[in-house]
């Protein structure tokens, strides 16, 4: 997997929350916040398997029922009724998880023989998921692909990063459903930065400046106006959760009140990584690493980093955060 004196800090606060507030043409209207999704570090497997929490961290659970299934990079469908892995551990493309049975269907790979395909991302209507697409024997062939979320078919080719790595896995559709964001990496899987492009693969352009060392893929806020991700500012110091309009401007640093961003030879230092918004657009959910412990858990903060609450305290670690519209249990 893959960071400003006082009065900078206060003005950067001020311009989010301004820019938080308008609602741009073709944006969604905010949904109901609901249930976390995240995943899990399982040892027995070496493997992460799909969890559920409220955001005050109770009702946690495993979310197939059971012998624990693999699930990677679990993504929340747009009603709030399913979730969709990256892969699946049967070789398919995506495990499709009944979020309040935990049954589940395997959506098929549609070219086994060529492609490596994990597609875990949701469309906004919620037909087609978004996937990485690795070439298993031609490396021309990785870009992002789609399929229908259905059965696998209609295999569409959107971006071409030969030998490289376009990852939307941590990335997002635009709340009109007509872009993605997503991380681009080069040959050597280093970051290259934050890129949009439309569904049909037109108009591609990068929205971080050059050298960006990212280590998510965005997350488009549901007003439509802002990404939200995470990055390292120099090699050496740990992640943390900036913010940058949707055309490429504005890119700032979110104060979160955690230590976050400490270097990486400081064996107490802290990292915030994969930031998401809330349906609502009024907070994020996001994973800590704690270097002394080697260990990750989910916190939540308000979009201007203040009321950092905890949500989850792993026994091993706790990564792939997405904040969905699934009634809260309890």
């Amino acid at each position: 997997m893959r960071k400003l004196t006082v009065l900078a800090l206060l003005a950067a606060t001020v311009a989010a929350v301004g820019a938080l507030t308008a609602t741009p043409a073709g944006a969604n209207p905010p949904g109901a916040n609901g249930q976390i999704v995240f995943g899990r570090y399982d040892p027995t497997l070496d493997d992460t398997v799909v969890y559920t929490v409220n955001p005050d961290g109770s009702h946690e659970r495993q979310l197939i029922p059971g012998t624990p299934v693999a699930g990677e990079c679990p993504r929340w469908s747009p009603d709030g009724s399913e979730i969709a892995t990256c892969g699946s551990p049967f070789g398919g493309a995506s495990l499709i998880i009944n979020a309040d049975t935990g049954s589940y269907r395997e959506v098929p790979n549609p070219d086994p023989a060529d492609l490596f395909l994990p597609c875990p991302l949701w469309s906004r209507d919620g037909e087609r998921l978004a996937c990485e697409g690795f070439g298993l024997n031609d490396p021309s062939l990785n870009g992002i692909y789609t399929i229908r979320s259905s059965d696998g078919g209609g295999l569409v080719r959107v971006t071409s990063n030969p030998g490289g790595d376009d990852n939307p896995t941590d990335g997002d559709y635009s709340p009109d459903g007509r872009r993605l964001v997503f991380g681009r990496y080069d040959q050597n899987f280093d970051p290259v930065g934050l890129f949009v492009v439309n569904i049909n693969g037109t108009g591609l352009k990068r929205i971080t400046p050059q050298g960006t060392l990212i280590s998510s893929d965005g997350s488009w806020s549901p007003q439509g106006n802002e990404i939200v991700f995470s990055r390292h500012i120099t090699a050496d110091v740990r992640s943390t959760i900036w913010v940058v309009h949707t055309d490429g401007t504005g890119m700032r640093q979110i104060p979160v009140q955690l230590a976050c961003g400490g270097a990486v030879s400081d064996p107490n230092s802290l990292g915030c990584f994969g930031p998401r918004w809330s349906p609502d657009g009024k907070k994020i959910v996001f994973g800590v690493f704690f270097a002394a412990t080697g260990t990750r858990d989910i916190y939540t903060a308000n979009t201007d980093g203040s009321n950092v609450k905890q949500v989850t305290n792993s026994p091993t670690s706790d990564e792939f955060p997405d904040w969905g519209t699934h009634p809260l249990a309890g």
